[in-house]
């Protein structure tokens, strides 16, 4: 047999997961399967998508020493979307979408994709037409008319993305034999030595509240180099409380299941005014720097997402958010960020106007030789994590962060600034038109999914 396992990448989960990474223990288990029953031609794909590479280092870790030192690069590396002779056009939907997909994965006899599912949004039929497809494949799906007409993207029932990753799945159904293994965990975002963070601050002990208000006041002091480092070094306390394994369809609703076992919040009601910090880390920022770009993915995409049904807040109704919202871009992983932000959104707000000039980034032959190359996201990738915001920013009347330090930064992307909460709140309410709007704080991590009835 031919056979390949692909594996999500280090964006999921964040912070990153405890060694061994989970995703090791089950590719040491089917490597040692595999070899059992003398199949020899096996290849590991991490399945990148339009993200970046990931690199040597991240390999290791993520699955150890035996499986890179062995595997590495001849039969495990990234996916390259780019590459003209490693991708297959599949056919096409019933509705006329394009799949095209690794070609080293639809020409085995078997292909394993191995995953974590971080949230309700991630895994089924998703994980392989947006993590193993071209960006031909992924115009389909990530557009403006797919996330306008979602509901909530966590809710794939209600979510237009999701109906196309369903039809584009029965298409690679017919013509490739695929096996998921998808993993599920707890909400341990924070290690135990940094437990004091998982607790709702009035259940905390007088050690915990201690240790809090020092962890805020370092924060405060140290230098942003300083910070940057500590993020991107924290290790979570995740681990994992289900796996499943079979067909997407048979696996992915045991698996949704399980994610909403551990991760759904009963509220009553949506609220006026949705106060949230956003943290210095996305899924994209792994081992990076958080840019404007990525607040906004963070905050109108993925916080105002976290839903089942009804989103949070109500129609209309404001988001506060705490972020400096400096201009930081990381030029090796993300220049194409910083000339989106820099001339498109100068120019244009308007989702379908910003849509655009999508093409031009895409085939930017810069922008696609730092992404095969380098270690830079693919030149479309600003405007993928724009789109995922704009269902938020249509929905919602004002975005006001407190704590910006760049005005011209908030403004470029269409935000006020407030100088405190007080101030943010006050500019809430006079759009609002009530003197006593109801407020609800939003306190994450750990991510979690609300149910509003």
């Amino acid at each position: 047999m031919k056979v390949t396992i692909a594996f999500d990448d280090l964006s999921v989960p964040i912070p990153s997961i405890p060694e061994p990474d989970p995703r090791q223990i089950v590719i040491e288990l089917l490597l040692e399967k595999l070899a059992k029953h003398g199949v020899s031609d096996v290849h590991l794909i991490a399945a990148t998508g339009l993200h970046r590479r990931m690199t040597p280092q991240e390999l290791r870790r993520m699955l150890g020493d035996r499986i890179f030192d062995s595997c590495y690069p001849e039969t495990l590396y990234c996916h390259d979307a780019e590459d003209s002779d490693g991708n297959q056009h599949l056919g096409k939907t019933d509705c006329d979408e394009v799949v095209e997909l690794n070609r080293r994965a639809v020409t085995s006899d078997l292909l394993i994709y191995v995953s974590i599912i971080f949230s309700s949004m991630e895994g089924g039929h998703k994980s392989i037409h947006t993590r193993l497809a071209t960006y031909r494949c992924a115009r389909y799906h990530h557009n403006v008319d797919c996330m306008l007409g979602s509901g909530s993207y966590m809710d794939p029932g209600r979510s237009k993305i999701h109906a196309v990753f369903k039809r584009m799945g029965e298409v690679t159904s017919r013509n490739l034999n695929v096996f998921h293994i998808e993993m599920t965990l707890n909400t341990a975002a924070f290690p135990s030595a940094l437990s004091f963070l998982r607790t709702r601050e009035s259940r905390q002990s007088m050690r915990d509240s201690v240790k809090f208000h020092a962890a805020r006041t370092l924060l405060d002091v140290l230098p942003r180099r300083a910070l940057r480092g500590l993020t991107n070094r924290l290790c979570s306390g995740y681990g994992v409380t289900s796996v499943q394994a079979g067909s997407a369809d048979a696996v992915h609703p045991v698996t949704l299941k399980n994610v909403h076992r551990q991760q759904m919040v009963s509220v009553k009601g949506q609220t006026d005014i949705l106060v949230a910090g956003i943290p210095d880390l996305s899924p994209y920022s792994v081992n990076s720097t958080m840019n404007p770009v990525l607040v906004v993915n963070l905050a109108a995409g993925y916080l105002f997402n976290l839903s089942l049904g009804k989103p949070l807040v109500r129609r209309g109704g404001v988001l506060i958010i705490m972020h400096p919202m400096d201009r930081r871009f990381d030029e090796e992983t993300h220049p194409s960020h910083l000339e989106f932000f820099d001339r498109v959104l100068a120019d244009v707000r308007d989702p379908y106007l910003i849509q655009d000039h999508e093409e031009e980034f895409a085939s930017n032959e810069q922008y696609i030789d730092r992404y095969r190359n380098g270690y830079a996201f693919h030149g479309v990738h600003p405007f993928h994590a724009w789109y995922w915001a704009i269902q938020g920013l249509q929905f919602l009347s004002r975005v006001i962060v407190v704590g910006g330090r760049d005005a011209g930064v908030i403004e470029r992307v269409g935000w006020e600034k407030a100088s405190d909460l007080k101030e943010a709140v006050d500019m809430a309410k006079t759009s609002l038109n009530k003197s006593a709007p109801t407020l609800s704080i939003f306190h994450w991590p750990p991510l979690f999914l609300t149910k509003v009835t």
